[in-house]
């Protein structure tokens, strides 16, 4: 190789490492739970409990048409009545380690976790309420749940 085909390739080489080493402006930071992320849970417990007002049958399809897709319920009937869930919003996270009960696999998208309380209501009778937590999962600006199974 001549001597200035060699400094040609020495420069080229020089102004592409360059070109990786320049520094990005701002600072590095959690990935945190966005003003969008909230409404889309806040949707997703609103149109349950609206469903649930409306009765078990809206409420259940509502459950159907909301489960995630990579997790369908094929082994699972909903439980009889309607359910009343009340998230606690200030608890609301990310939780990316979490893969639903029997599966192996990380759902696809967003996995959030939130504190709920949860009312099972039956011929309009409160029969029994629970506090636990609640996996929602955000994928294409949709929120899917897991729908609860009656044991």
């Amino acid at each position: 190789m001549g001597e200035p085909v060699r400094a040609a390739v020495l420069a080229a080489c020089a102004l592409l490492l360059t070109g990786c080493s320049s520094a990005i402006a701002g600072s590095a930071g959690p990935i945190t739970v966005t003003d969008a992320d909230r409404q889309l849970v806040t949707g997703y417990f609103s149109a349950l409990n609206t469903a649930g007002a409306e009765g078990a049958a809206k409420q259940h399809a509502l459950l159907e048409d909301t489960q995630h897709p990579d997790f369908p319920q094929t082994d699972c009937k909903l439980p009889e009545g309607t359910i009343k869930v009340q998230p606690t919003l200030s608890t609301l996270r990310l939780d990316p380690d979490w893969t639903p009960p029997k599966g192996d696999e990380h759902p696809r998208g967003v996995v959030l976790v939130v504190a709920v309380t949860l009312t099972v209501v039956q011929d309009g009778v409160e029969i029994g309420s629970q506090i636990g937590s609640q996996h929602v999962v955000l994928l294409n600006d949709k929120a899917y749940g897991f729908a609860p199974c009656a044991k």
